[in-house]
């Protein structure tokens, strides 16, 4: 605690007088501290107390007036130092208007005299406040009194009477009770009702969504019908119980099935109409609405089977009115052009056609399986490839519809094919249609069906064709047998006609081979050397049966013309060489069919009859060689001579003769015509040329062999064998005649020939 300047000083200086009281009394003033709170506040209230008041008269110098009277006493110096030292304590927390005094230390003084008489009167005045409150206070607590027993009488009296009314109510609260426990069980069965109603009842809505003719078949239709199903179901199965049906579930099977039949009659017209508008469109989508109605218009066959009857007749008569507008009027703003106009041309004309009808049939079934609901086969269908038909419902329904939609077209069609067919002069254009109607027919049996009306049809017009195309190649090959050759006319090469039939021929098994698709190829031989041996032959003969009939009819009448009339024709020329013009001929018909693998067999016909003629020309060339070399009279008469006859005493085969014939020989080995014979130049094929050729200059080998083996025989007596034969060329020597020749010698080839030709 800070201390003052007096306790500084008087404890840094010695006092003489400390023993003094006035001098104890001062320091103990001046040493108080008056900065604790408590002081502080009594202080400040003294100094509320005695406030100066500024009205009241000024007094000159230190003069104070001292008020006296009993209780008051002169302040001493000691009192008036304390009260200053208290008030300098105080500083400036006092307001200046509190110690402004007119008369210094007058206030201290009065206090001094007054203070216990202040504080007295202070504490009678507060004390009489105090009374006069409290006295206040006193009536108000009596009057209170008074009202809270007025209101302990006026409660002793309400509960008395409370319970004189309990005492009446009882029976009343009871009976408030069990009807309370009843509305609550009330309540609850009214719950059960509610929720019994809900599930087994339509509301007016949903009743009015199957009844009114306002509301269309949509969504809210189907709600409300779906709900039906399910409340009659329900009720089947609730009734199917122990107890047996109760009266509420018969009604209720009774209504709801009667909505659902009304249901089924509006999904019925509503239907009916519906397909009458699409049936009208030629490209048409379907929309869920309606799919869905043909979905539950199942569950009432008799009524779907009605509506889809009408909707296959208005289709019907669509497709037969859009058909007539493509063939007569083309497509909008004539785009594409009316398909007619290309009547002049039959394939397009007739291939437009078809393909109309396929585009049709692929809209329709697409139409078919949108309304229907049926899922397009996994992963698609490639063009032309077989539909796997399903046993079930769905199909047997678009197989009926389709065939009724597009039966429509089947007159029509069929009348114009047929007058197209009819119209066709030349026998390729009758087959590039007759094929065209094949791939049409196989591609309609796959997308439709065998059984449907359409592709009935198409088999029945395509093998009418068939059957014109085989009449006119008939009537071509009956022409051609009967054709006769111009006698004038010295060549031996084919025809005009065999030429110009030829050629009939080879554009009609091109055309046969482009049909037979992409699956094999059988032009110069299978192209798919992957594929397994055995399906390559099954194709191949698949492929040969096809065409069999059409090569009979072309091919056979060709060689019958070939032979018969070249046999007429040495009648009238005997000079004209008949079996090189029929080898010539054969050679031609076997270069036409060899591009094609699939006329092997007819190429082996014709080998085998080429073989024959060959045979025949190797017979004659070596008949005219032999008899060219002069060695033909010596054959001829050693052929001719007795058994056991010696070759020497024949006239022909004299030494004389032997020797002419021999020299006759080697003059022939000198000349041209070794190499190049002038008949054989006739032929066409070099190649059977040579073999012709070279057999028989084989079989003249082992002529010359034989001839000199048997003049080498004593039993034939020829004189100086070895002269005779080694004065000409080729010496005896037949390894010289082999070399000469170019032939090797022994040949396998060379061997059979010679034998055939010589008979040994």
């Amino acid at each position: 605690m800070p201390s003052s300047p007096i306790s500084r000083l008087n404890s840094s200086e010695a006092s003489p007088q400390q023993h003094n009281p006035l001098s104890i009394r001062l320091y103990k003033v001046l040493a108080a501290n008056f900065d604790d709170d408590a002081t502080k506040e009594a202080v400040q209230t003294l100094a509320e107390l005695y406030a100066t008041d500024h009205s009241a008269p000024k007094v000159k110098g230190k003069q104070v007036q001292r008020e006296s009277g009993p209780g008051h006493e002169e302040l001493g110096e000691e009192d008036e130092a304390e009260f200053s030292a208290v008030r300098s304590s105080l500083g400036d927390k006092t307001t200046p208007s509190t110690f402004m005094e007119p008369v210094p230390g007058e206030i201290a003084a009065k206090a001094r005299r007054n203070l216990r008489m202040d504080v007295e009167s202070k504490l009678a005045e507060s004390s009489r406040r105090f009374l006069t409150a409290f006295s206040m206070v006193d009536k108000q607590l009596d009057t209170l009194q008074e009202h809270i027993g007025a209101m302990r009488t006026q409660c002793d009296e309400a509960q008395h009477q409370l319970r004189e009314t309990n005492d009446s109510c009882r029976s009343l609260l009871d009976r408030a009770g069990s009807l309370r426990e009843q509305r609550q069980e009330v309540s609850t069965k009214q719950s059960i009702v509610t929720a019994f109603l809900d599930r087994f009842t339509l509301t007016s809505e949903e009743i009015e969504a199957i009844l009114s003719r306002e509301i269309p078949v949509g969504k809210q239709f189907f709600k409300a019908m779906d709900k039906a199903e399910r409340i009659r179901n329900e009720c089947r199965v609730l009734m199917a119980g122990e107890d047996g049906p109760t009266k509420a579930g018969l009604d209720i099977v009774t209504n709801t099935s009667g909505y659902l039949e009304q249901a089924y009659e509006k999904i019925f017209r509503w239907c009916s109409f519906d397909f009458r508008q699409m049936g009208r469109d030629s490209s048409i989508d379907v929309n869920p609405s309606t799919r869905e109605a043909v979905r539950r218009l199942r569950q009432r066959p008799e009524l779907l089977t009605e509506a889809l009857t009408s909707l296959g007749q208005t289709r019907q008569a669509t497709l037969l009115s859009s058909f007539t507008t493509a063939l007569t009027r083309g497509g909008p703003s004539g785009l594409p052009r009316p398909i007619e106009l290309h009547a002049h041309d039959p394939l397009r004309y007739v291939g437009d056609m078809l393909a109309w009808v396929h585009q049709a049939i692929a809209a329709e079934r697409e139409f078919l399986e949108g309304l229907f609901g049926v899922r397009a086969e996994e992963g698609g269908r490639m063009v032309g490839a077989v539909r796997h038909f399903k046993d079930e419902e769905e199909e047997e329904w678009m197989a009926e519809l389709m065939d009724g939609a597009v039966g429509g077209l089947c007159t029509p069609l069929k009348n114009r094919l047929q007058q197209t067919i009819r119209s066709q002069e030349s026998s390729i254009t009758s087959y590039k249609i007759a094929n065209l109607l094949q791939f049409y027919t196989l591609t309609m049996q796959r997308t439709i069906g065998e059984k449907a009306a359409l592709s009935r049809v198409l088999e029945d017009t395509t093998d009418f064709a068939y059957s014109v195309f085989y009449e006119a190649i008939g009537v071509q090959g009956r022409l051609l047998s009967t054709a006769a050759l111009d006698a004038n006319d010295p060549n031996v090469t084919p025809p005009f006609v065999i030429l110009d039939h030829a050629q009939v021929l080879r554009e009609i098994l091109t055309v046969y081979e482009s049909s037979l698709g992409d699956d094999v190829s059988l032009r110069n031989g299978p192209q798919t050397p992957r594929r397994n041996q055995n399906d390559s032959a099954q194709q191949l003969d698949d492929a040969a049966e096809g065409c069999r009939l059409i090569l009979d009819r072309m091919v056979d009448p060709a060689i019958e013309m070939c032979v018969v009339a070249s046999e007429a024709k040495q009648h009238v020329v005997p000079t004209w060489d008949r079996q090189v013009f029929i080898v010539n001929v054969m050679t031609y018909l076997q270069s036409v069919l060899e591009p094609f693998v699939f006329t092997a067999e007819k190429q082996g016909v014709i080998q085998s009859l080429v073989e024959g003629r060959i045979m025949q020309l190797i017979e004659d060339h070596y008949a005219n060689v032999v008899a060219a070399t002069g060695l033909g009279e010596l054959v001829d008469a050693w052929n001719s001579r007795k058994e056991n006859e010696p070759l020497s005493y024949l006239p022909a085969a004299t030494s004389s003769r032997l020797q002419a014939a021999l020299h006759s020989f080697s003059v022939w080995l000198t000349s041209n015509t070794i190499d190049h014979p002038p008949r054989l130049a006739q032929l066409s094929s070099q190649n059977l040329a040579t073999r012709v050729h070279r057999a028989a200059l084989a079989r003249l080998v082992h002529t010359y062999r034989w001839i000199c083996d048997e003049v080498r025989k004593p039993e034939n007596k020829y004189e100086a064998a070895a002269t005779i034969l080694g004065s000409e060329r080729p010496f005896g020597q037949v390894h010289l005649l082999w070399q000469i020749f170019g032939i090797d010698e022994e040949g396998q080839e060379s061997k059979e020939q010679a034998k055939l030709g010589l008979g040994v």
